[in-house]
This record gives structure tokens, C-alpha cells and sequence, in this order.
């Protein structure tokens, strides 16, 4: 009898939890963050450990640029999934993210927990496009005297145009920007662009014709192109 009284009780919780998790769910797909995020933390009261409602509390605290809670959430889900890539990323993105907004020493201090997240991201994912994006920033952005090398940077770069070619000439055209070697930088774009024909690669070039090369014809021929493809 104790038992079967339990079952009842127990029972109309579980129905209670998925349906404000589907509701949550709605809110979330139609942006509704705020929405969200009160019904999500409400499921996770009753279901403490709920992956599923973390991860999507920790995409919301992201969105809404709230990076310590982002990485207090992903850093609960690299324990509880240990296997999963994803999860170590976005925990080190979360980082990264916070470090832009404190000053220089305490982001110094910061750095060596993204690198370790990224790092074990693309352990578990060996094909993990964002992970060495985000270590090629940090390798470019940081000081030499901290660990920053060019030569760590490229390394990814490299890592990146085995399975995405793309990425590779992107990835390098940036190291090439950012140390200012425009010339070489056009060259990497422009194969991107030749590649994957996207916004994006489109965009990386248009800007450095725009921006760093000062050449509005270029750009504007570059755009056409891109209009009319």
C-alpha cells in the first residue's frame, strides 16, 4: 500500500516536469529566453540532474550574456557527461567570454582552464571546428610572454584544413590579418571564398578589401559576384 501511494505521488511530478520541459522547450525555440528559463529552472528543482534542462539553462545564461552562470552549467555537464565534446567547449566559450569582460590579469588567470576545456574538446572530437578556432584566437591574442605563439596558432590552422579546407584558408587568412600580412591574408580568403562560395567566406574577404586593403572596387566587384551567384 505504501508503495502504491508513493507510485501515485510520484507519478503526477514526472508528468508535471515533461510538460513544463516541452513548454520550456517551446519558449527556447521561439526565443523567448526569459520565458524559458523560469520553467526550466523549475523542471531542474524536481529533476536536479536533468541534462537536457542544464544544457538549455546553459544556452539561455549564454545568450543572455551571463558567462559565469553559462560555464557553472557546462562545467556541471563536462562532470556528468565526461565523453561529451560539446560540453567542454561551450564551458571554455564561457570563459573565453568572461575574460573579455574583467581585466587583463584576471583574464591572464582564465586562460589556462579554456585551453585545457578546448584541448579535451577536440580529444573527444577530433574533428571539432570550433575548439581550434578558439585556441587559434587565444594563441594570437595572447601575449608571447603568456604562452601567445603564431606558430600554435597556425598548427590548428593546419589541423583544421585536413577535414575542413575551408577552415583551413580561413583560419589562416586570419592569422595572416591579424599580423597584418593583407596580401598574404587575400590569398587565403580568396581560396576560402572559391571553396565554400558562403556569407561568410564572402564577408571575410569584402571586409579586408574594405577595411585593411582600402579597395572600395574590389569590394564592390567581389560583391556583385556574390549577388549574382
Amino acid at each position: 500500500m505504501k508503495k502504491l501511494l508513493l507510485f501515485f505521488l510520484f507519478v503526477p511530478i514526472c508528468i508535471w516536469s515533461q510538460s513544463n520541459f516541452e513548454k520550456g522547450e517551446k519558449l527556447f525555440q521561439s526565443k523567448k529566453y526569459d520565458e524559458a528559463q523560469v520553467i526550466f529552472e523549475g523542471v531542474l528543482k524536481s529533476k536536479p540532474l536533468d541534462i537536457k534542462t542544464m544544457e538549455y539553462l546553459g544556452e539561455i545564461a549564454a545568450h543572455q550574456k551571463a558567462w559565469v552562470k553559462g560555464a557553472e552549467y557546462f562545467k556541471k555537464l563536462k562532470e556528468l557527461k565526461p565523453a561529451e565534446a560539446d560540453y567542454y567547449f561551450k564551458y571554455g566559450g564561457c570563459l573565453a567570454m568572461r575574460a573579455t569582460e574583467v581585466n587583463k590579469i584576471k583574464a591572464f588567470t582564465m586562460v589556462d582552464d579554456m585551453k585545457q576545456a578546448f584541448e579535451k574538446a577536440i580529444v573527444l572530437n577530433p574533428k571539432h571546428v570550433q575548439a581550434r578556432w578558439a585556441l587559434i584566437e587565444i594563441y594570437l591574442q595572447l601575449p608571447g610572454i603568456l604562452g601567445g605563439s603564431e606558430s600554435k596558432a597556425i598548427g590548428y590552422s593546419n589541423e583544421l584544413a585536413q577535414f575542413s579546407p575551408v577552415d583551413g584558408y580561413l583560419s589562416r587568412g586570419r592569422i595572416e590579418e591579424y599580423f597584418k600580412r593583407y596580401t598574404l591574408a587575400e590569398k587565403n580568403y580568396m581560396k576560402a571564398n572559391e571553396i565554400g562560395k558562403s556569407k561568410v567566406t564572402f564577408q571575410k574577404l569584402y571586409n579586408l578589401y574594405l577595411n585593411k586593403l582600402k579597395d572600395p572596387k574590389k569590394a564592390q566587384e567581389l560583391k556583385r559576384k556574390f549577388d549574382t551567384q
